[in-house]
C-alpha cells in the first residue's frame, strides 16, 4: 500500500531592495527549493515585475509573501513596487500574505534572534543551504551586502510558516 504524501504548499517570498530583489521558494520550513537575488536598475520597475512573473510561472507557488510596507521606512519606489508585486500575484491567482517587520522580529525572538544579523543567523540554522551565503556582520558605516535580501526573503517565508498571517488578501485594498 502506498502512503500518500501531503502536497506541501509552495511559498514564494520576495524582498525588494534598491538593487533588485531577493527571493526564496520554500515547500516547508525545512525544504528550500530555490533562492537568489535578481538585479534590476532602480528605475526599471517593469523589468523587476517581469522577473517576479518569471519566478511565479516557473515555480508555481500557491502563496506569495511580502513585507507590509505600511508604517515602514521603505522609500516610495519600493512601496510602489511592493504594491505592484501584490497586484501581479493576485492576477496570477496566488494567495498573498504580508507581514510587518515587527511581526518578523516577534517570530524570530523565539529563536533568540533580535537584530537583523541574528535573524540571518537563525535563518541559516533553519535552512543550512544558505549558511555559506551568510553576510558578515555589518558596521554602521558599511552598506548592506547584496545577498542580505535572500535572508530577508527567507525570514518572511519562515514567518509565514511559523505563524498565522496577520493579514491575508487576494487583492490589494
Amino acid at each position: 500500500m502506498k502512503s500518500k504524501k501531503p502536497n506541501p504548499k509552495r511559498v514564494l517570498a520576495i524582498d525588494p531592495t534598491s538593487r533588485g530583489f531577493g527571493y526564496v521558494v520554500l515547500e516547508s520550513p525545512a525544504t528550500l527549493v530555490d533562492w537568489g537575488v535578481k538585479a534590476t536598475r532602480p528605475k526599471e520597475e517593469t523589468r523587476a515585475l517581469a522577473k517576479v512573473l518569471e519566478l511565479i510561472r516557473h515555480y508555481r507557488p500557491e502563496i506569495i509573501v511580502l513585507e507590509d510596507h505600511r508604517g515602514s521606512r521603505r522609500c516610495a519606489r519600493i512601496q510602489t513596487l511592493l504594491d505592484k508585486v501584490w497586484r501581479l500575484a493576485a492576477t496570477e491567482g496566488l494567495k498573498c500574505h504580508h507581514f510587518q517587520t515587527s511581526r518578523i522580529k516577534q517570530v524570530f525572538r523565539t529563536f533568540g534572534a533580535n537584530t537583523k544579523h541574528e535573524i540571518a543567523h537563525a535563518v541559516a540554522q533553519q535552512l543550512p543551504e544558505l549558511a555559506p551565503r551568510l553576510p558578515r556582520y555589518r558596521k554602521a558605516w558599511m552598506s548592506e551586502e547584496y545577498g542580505m535580501a535572500i535572508f530577508d526573503a527567507a525570514a518572511l517565508a519562515l514567518t509565514y510558516c511559523y505563524s498565522k498571517p496577520v493579514r491575508s488578501h487576494s487583492t490589494l485594498n
